[in-house]
């Protein structure tokens, strides 16, 4: 058996980046992530359906744990009104004490924490005990 002498190729710098040619010059990171932004498909919006009492209870745990309303309509696939309904608890009525009970097993270090009183509905007009200034 014979071994050939074992040469490799001289190991050459690279040239400075103006110096090379267009086909070798390296793409700048923003570059390359806009044509993958559009060339990947959307991601489908979950379907629309009905929402539980189980979806309640996690929506009421989502709120003590300061989830944002939008990542929950995105996540629920809902009107933002349905998030505040079932908050004010014209639907599901009784579901916020199942929640607390469930959020105290399962984050037992937060209860400290959490306030879980119920909403409290802000009022975007002049209050009706207010005096009108300008009448």
């Amino acid at each position: 058996m014979v071994i050939r002498s074992l040469t490799f190729a001289p190991i050459e710098k690279p040239l400075p980046a103006k110096s090379r040619p267009a086909w070798q010059r390296r793409v700048p990171s923003h570059m390359l992530s806009m044509p993958f932004a559009l060339l990947t498909p959307p991601v489908a919006a979950p379907e629309r359906r009905p929402l539980t009492e189980a979806d309640a209870v996690d929506i009421w745990i989502a709120r003590w744990l300061k989830i944002r309303r939008r990542d929950l309509v995105s996540r629920y696939a809902c009107d933002p009104r349905r998030l505040y309904e079932i908050w004010e608890e014209a639907r599901f009525p009784g579901v916020r004490a199942k929640a607390e009970e469930l959020f105290s097993a399962r984050y037992p270090s937060l209860l400290d924490r959490v306030d879980f009183g119920p909403h409290q509905r802000i009022a975007r007009g002049a209050h009706p005990d207010q005096l009108t200034l300008f009448d």
